[in-house]
């Protein structure tokens, strides 16, 4: 090789070693720019999040001062009516008096209040515990071919034994002499 192709070799490879260098430059900018694309991206959708979160605090806020201005204790039962009718919330096993204070938007003082003064219920609880037991009856009357167990799960009751001594606080009898009975009258 003769020292003019050499030399012209030697050109190139500074040549390309500029556009290599050029080039990684401008992937180590492209690269930063993308990066703080990405933050920005990332505050954004956080900060979409956050208003979500807000709004939804500020709506139930809002229904809750609503429901909160229902003085009235009538009104209130209509909603509880309305709302366990609609919703069928006793049938989940963990469903209890401060949650059916947070579906209505009140306080648990309010509840407890309405359940102590208006209700043959003394207590929210045991309004939730008697929408059960009533569930239970009625299943074991239209579902025969349901297992004891079943109609405990679909009636909302933890577990077996509680249905069985709700069922007989409240009737006098098993579940199963209430089935029994009910065949017998057939």
């Amino acid at each position: 090789m003769t020292e003019k192709e050499i030399k012209k070799l030697q050109e190139e490879n500074a040549a390309l070693r500029e556009e290599v260098d050029r080039l990684k430059s401008e992937m180590v900018r492209l690269v930063s720019r993308n990066l703080d694309l990405s933050e920005r991206l990332e505050c954004d959708v956080e900060m979409r999040r956050r208003v979500q979160v807000a709004k939804e605090l500020l709506d139930g806020n809002i229904q809750r001062q609503r429901n909160a201005d229902l003085m009235d204790d009538g009104q209130l039962m209509a909603l509880i009516e309305l709302k366990v009718e609609k919703e069928l919330p006793h049938l989940k096993p963990d469903f209890n008096a401060a949650d059916l204070a947070e579906m209505l938007g009140v306080s648990q003082a309010r509840l407890a209040a309405l359940f102590r003064h208006q209700t043959i219920h003394r207590t929210a609880d045991a309004f939730i515990d008697n929408l059960r037991v009533l569930t239970a009856l009625r299943l074991l009357r239209e579902r025969p071919q349901y297992t004891i167990a079943t109609i405990a799960e679909e009636a909302g009751f933890a577990n077996v034994r509680t249905l069985q001594r709700r069922i007989n606080d409240v009737i006098g009898m098993s579940p199963v002499d209430y089935r029994l009975m009910l065949t017998r009258d057939l």
